[in-house]
């Protein structure tokens, strides 16, 4: 079988560099990206897998990663739309449109661009996956049942771009049935000083993002995964 590639956008910190450093621990080629090549180049050093710039805001910066990455391997075999900003915390009477589309130009538009530039690598798999990093705050079930933490939380403007990212997970994977395409809550995990009132580690948390990225043939596609199991949207 050939050695497996996958990109981690959003892998030089938390939850997308510790993903990275278990798949590259399973076995597979790992690239990580980050808007600062200088941060991406030593967080690759550190876990021992490959690096490239990419901004996910910047649609040039995309299609050049996409052409960087064509150029070496070819192909991607798996995409983990990690990228992602909280947009800080604000009453939804604070909350204006600037505030909304600085959030959901990276949780959102990022990920279609992302997607959409590297759409024709992932062809080239034979058996190509697609991860996005969704949030339980964008599940409507998490956010309206009162035994759940994410009940407790109202956060305007990055749960509703996390719900965006839930449906266009199942959009994605309607229209693009040659590939698994999944959306994963990695749960409350303290990632530093952007998600910093997390209850899990690190591990815990890049537990669902590992799972679905090693899925095989007979895996799910257009689902909502925690650690533990299917969740409700």
């Amino acid at each position: 079988m050939k050695e497996r590639i996958v990109l981690v956008t959003g892998g030089s910190t938390g939850l997308g560099y510790t993903a990275a450093n278990r798949l590259k621990k399973l076995g597979y080629h790992v690239y990580i990206s980050s808007r600062n090549e200088e941060k991406a180049a030593k967080a690759a050093a550190e876990i021992g897998v490959s690096y490239i710039a990419l901004d996910v805001t910047d649609e040039a910066s995309v299609i050049a990663a996409a052409e960087a990455i064509k150029a070496k391997e070819g192909r991607l075999d798996i995409l983990i739309n990690n990228a992602g900003i909280p947009g800080g915390y604000a009453a939804p009477a604070d909350i204006d449109a600037d505030t909304m589309r600085h959030v959901f130009e990276t949780n959102v538009f990022g990920l279609v661009s992302v997607t959409h530039h590297f759409i024709d690598l992932l062809s080239q798999s034979d058996f190509p996956v697609i991860v996005n990093i969704s949030s339980g705050l964008g599940s409507f079930g998490q956010v309206q049942n009162p035994d759940k933490i994410e009940s407790k939380v109202n956060s305007l403007a990055y749960s509703s771009s996390k719900a965006a990212v839930s449906m266009l997970t199942v959009q994605y994977a309607k229209g693009l049935p040659n590939i698994k395409i999944n959306a994963v809550d990695p749960g409350p995990t303290k990632t530093g000083n952007n998600f910093s009132n997390g209850m899990q580690t690190l591990e815990e948390g890049s537990d669902a993002i590992v799972k679905l990225a090693t899925i095989d043939e007979n895996g799910p596609t257009g689902g909502f995964f925690n650690r533990e199991d299917v969740i409700p949207w």
